[in-house]
C-alpha cells in the first residue's frame, strides 16, 4: 500500500525535508575513479564472546556485535538491531565488502530474541541470509521503516510491523520503540533508489530511553528534537565511520566529530560508536574512527565513559 503524501514523501519516493540525501551517477564515479582508500588489515583476530547473563530488573544490557548490529537486553525482552552475521554485505556471496573480523557475538550464540529492528535496506544493514536464521530459530516481531514488508517477508518473517517517521510500536508490554528521522536513502535493486523509508529508533522501558540513530548524516535538528519529543537518552548508539571522502559522504553519513556533536545535542547521558571497523565501504582507515573520535572528545571535554568504544561481542549495563 502506498502511503499518503507528506513532507518526506512525494507519493513515489522518500526524501529527507529541504535537502538531497543521495548522490548522483555522476558523483559516484567521480568517486570512484579519484577514491584513494586507505589499506584495512585482510583479517582482524578477536575472541566471539558469550552473550552476557540476562538483565536483572531496571537494567539495560547493550552489546555491540559488529558494524551496526547490536543487542539490547531488557527485563521486558530482547532487541537485535540491524543483524548483519554474514561473510559479506553484497547481493551475492563470492563478492562485495567482506568482513575483517568475526562477529563479536555468534548468531547461534544469541539469547531469546523478541524484536528485530532493520534500520533500512543497504545490505550492510538488512541482510537477508542473517535475517531467515533468526526467524527460524527466534520468531520474532521484525520492525522497519515503510516499504520494507516485502524484503522481510522473503526472509520468512510473519510479525511484520512497518513505521513512518514519529510513529511508535510497542513490541512487548513495557517495550516501546518509535522510528526517528535520519539523513540518508535507500536502493538495494536498480531502479528502486529511495522507494522504502529509513530511519533509527528510540527505545522506551519503564527505566530506560536508548536512541539508535541508524545510518545518518549529521542533523542537529534532529538530535535536538528527539530529546524534546521522547527525553534525553540514557543511552545514544552512534555511527562513527564510513565518511570519507566529506564531498560525497557527507549528506548520509557523520564523521566522528559530528558523532561526538549528536551526543551533544540529544543530551544522552552515555553513547557508544558504531558503523566501523568491520566492513571497508568507505576511503578511511580501520582505525581513524576512533582516532579521530577520541581527538573530538577531548576537544569537547567529554571523557571515554561518556562516549566509548567497544570492541565486536563487548557490553556496558546502564
Amino acid at each position: 500500500m502506498t502511503p499518503p503524501a507528506s513532507d518526506h514523501f512525494n507519493g513515489k519516493t522518500f526524501f529527507h525535508p529541504g535537502e538531497p540525501s543521495e548522490r548522483g551517477l555522476l558523483d559516484v564515479l567521480r568517486w570512484q575513479l579519484t577514491s584513494r582508500p586507505a589499506r584495512w588489515p585482510k583479517w582482524v583476530e578477536i575472541a566471539p564472546q558469550p552473550p552476557p547473563p540476562a538483565p536483572r530488573a531496571g537494567e539495560l544490557v547493550t552489546t555491540w556485535i559488529n558494524h551496526a548490529t547490536f543487542l539490547l537486553q531488557t527485563t521486558s525482552g530482547n532487541l537485535l538491531i540491524d543483524p548483519v552475521f554474514s561473510e559479506r554485505v553484497s547481493p551475492v556471496s563470492w563478492a562485495g565488502p567482506r568482513r575483517v573480523h568475526a562477529p563479536g557475538v555468534a548468531l547461534a550464540d544469541l539469547p531469546r530474541i523478541d524484536a528485530v529492528l532493520v534500520s533500512h535496506d543497504h545490505y550492510d544493514h538488512l541482510d537477508l541470509p542473517s535475517l531467515r536464521q533468526l526467524v527460524a530459530r527466534h520468531r520474532p516481531v521484525c520492525l522497519a521503516p515503510l516499504g520494507h514488508h516485502a524484503l522481510l517477508a522473503a526472509a520468512g518473517a510473519e510479525r511484520i510491523v512497518e513505521l513512518d517517521w514519529w510513529q511508535s510500536s510497542s513490541v512487548r508490554p513495557g517495550l516501546d520503540v518509535t522510528l526517528t528521522p535520519a539523513r540518508h536513502w535507500t536502493r538495494r535493486e536498480i531502479g528502486r533508489a529511495n522507494t522504502r523509508l529509513w530511519g533509527g529508533f528510540f527505545l522506551q522501558t519503564p527505566h530506560h530511553r536508548a536512541w539508535f540513530v541508524g545510518d545518518s548524516g549529521y542533523h542537529e535538528p534532529t538530535a535536538r528534537d528527539v530529546a524534546l519529543r521522547g527525553g534525553a537518552p540514557d543511552l545514544a548508539l552512534v555511527p562513527i565511520g564510513a565518511y570519507e571522502p566529506r564531498w560525497f559522504m557527507a549528506p548520509s553519513h557523520m564523521n566522528p566529530a559530528e558523532a561526538v556533536q549528536t551526543h551533544l545535542a540529544c543530551g544522552a547521558r552515555r553513547s557508544l560508536a558504531m558503523h566501523w571497523g568491520t566492513f571497508q565501504l568507505t576511503d578511511e582507515g580501520r582505525d581513524d574512527p576512533p582516532r579521530a573520535l577520541a581527538e573530538a572528545r577531548t576537544a569537547a571535554g567529554l571523557t571515554p565513559e561518556q562516549f566509548t568504544v567497544l570492541q565486536p561481542g563487548e557490553s556496558v549495563v546502564v
